[in-house]
């Protein structure tokens, strides 16, 4: 079996755990738990308060002191067994704690399959920019798998979505101790300091004026994630309210038309080199900022009958928001950062998407409806939408202004292309 037909099957596993509950996990807790709406609102948060440190504390351990493939199977396996206890559950607040505790174990690995596939693809002489999209592509499918596997089964509120996804967690927790070995890169250099001891020099990086406003803007974008992740599936289900929407195909399978955005994710994902060595990233990633504004846009002014193409095509361009930032920035901390510092790096970054900007995306988004959108319970979608494409504009406008990087086809290939 080739090493990248090996890292397909990592990348297709490791987001289909993923798939199998996070769109669903509302209805399971609302239409078979019948909890309350206010307490499932800190859910969502568990996954930023756990990308706060696991993703950079990981990343510490793998560039120090364990190999990353064994890290990430040991996670995986840890990750399982929360899983399959989380149907025991039978209150809220200890639903919280211990979905708290499946994403403690299962966000961090993300970062570390992005350290794991990078790190056999150098040691093989391969071009990382031309080859792990349509690796990382493979993980995308298998989120797409795992959401329609759940819906058409008709387990969207069923508990054995949780056990679907420890089994493959399970799965891929026996196949990572199998992958190629990815030793600690800075185990036996000297550590002159604690700092440097403990692996956390990683947060030099921040000296750098340059990456220090990629990690902001990272934590901008990693709001706009967090705001279509919480309420893209609950708008889709609000119209269930309006008589002439409630039997349309979106209202009935709100997490099959949400899985076009993951659909479209296939085909960005796959035009990444081109964009990358033609436009640079800065380009690139200010293409994924005006896609925000446009994914927010479309959903102002869409409804699942006559305005259903627009939320269509708000999926569509899901695709490119999500890609040309999150793949095309992790690639550029691959390439920039010191290879005894690069799974730290890809957690730093984890951290201020997934961390930084989930949770302020979460807390402010919630504190905005409530006061503004939100009339006798009701939400006003169309206002909400809009302020956060209006939100997305400025981040568009300041990066453009603020983040300098002259880009260079021969510096791009040079250094990009091979790793270096």
């Amino acid at each position: 079996m080739s090493i990248r037909f090996r890292l397909i099957i990592m990348n297709f596993l490791q987001f289909f755990i993923w798939a199998c509950w996070l769109l669903t996990i509302g209805a399971y807790w609302f239409q078979n738990k019948g909890w309350s709406g206010a307490e499932f609102g800190a859910i969502f948060s568990t996954m930023g308060i756990a990308s706060l440190f696991m993703p950079t504390l990981t990343g510490i351990i793998a560039d120090k002191w364990l190999s990353a493939e064994k890290l990430y199977g040991i996670l995986h396996l840890l990750g399982a067994a929360a899983l399959i206890y989380l149907p025991q559950v039978d209150n809220p607040s200890d639903f919280f704690w211990v979905i708290l505790l499946v994403v403690i174990f299962y966000m961090p690995t993300i970062a570390l399959a992005n350290s794991i596939a990078y790190t056999v693809l150098n040691n093989t002489q391969t071009d990382i920019v031309k080859d792990f999209p349509p690796i990382r592509v493979w993980g995308t499918v298998g989120f797409v798998i795992a959401l329609w596997v759940i819906s058409l089964t008709g387990n969207e509120t069923s508990a054995n979505q949780f056990y679907i996804a420890a089994g493959a967690a399970v799965t891929l927790a026996v196949y990572s101790f199998t992958l190629p070995n990815c030793p600690p890169l800075a185990a036996h250099t000297d550590r002159k300091t604690f700092t440097e001891m403990l692996g956390l020099n990683a947060f030099r990086l921040f000296k750098d004026s340059k990456i220090a406003l990629f990690f902001i803007f990272s934590m901008f974008l990693g709001a706009s994630l967090q705001l279509t992740n919480a309420y893209g599936d609950t708008f889709l289900h609000d119209f269930a309210t309006i008589p002439e929407y409630k039997d349309t195909l979106a209202v009935k399978f709100p997490a099959i038309i949400m899985s076009i955005s993951q659909i479209s994710e296939t085909l960005f994902i796959l035009a990444i080199p081109f964009f990358l060595k033609r436009f640079g990233i800065k380009q690139v990633m200010l293409f994924s900022m005006i896609a925000w504004v446009l994914r927010f846009a479309l959903f102002a002014y869409g409804d699942p009958g006559n305005g259903l193409w627009m939320i269509i095509l708000s999926c569509i361009v899901y695709g490119m928001a999500f890609d040309f930032f999150n793949i095309s920035g992790s690639l550029f901390i691959e390439t920039y950062t010191d290879s005894k510092i690069r799974a730290s790096a890809q957690g730093l970054f984890m951290m201020m998407v997934n961390g930084f900007g989930a949770v302020s995306g979460s807390l402010i988004s919630g504190v905005i409806i409530e006061k503004y959108f939100t009339i006798n319970g009701t939400k006003q979608w169309e206002g909400i939408w809009l302020t956060f494409a209006a939100y997305s504009l400025v981040v568009a406008v300041l990066f453009a202004i603020l983040f300098k990087h002259k880009h260079e086809k021969n510096l791009v290939d040079d250094k990009i292309g091979k790793g270096h």
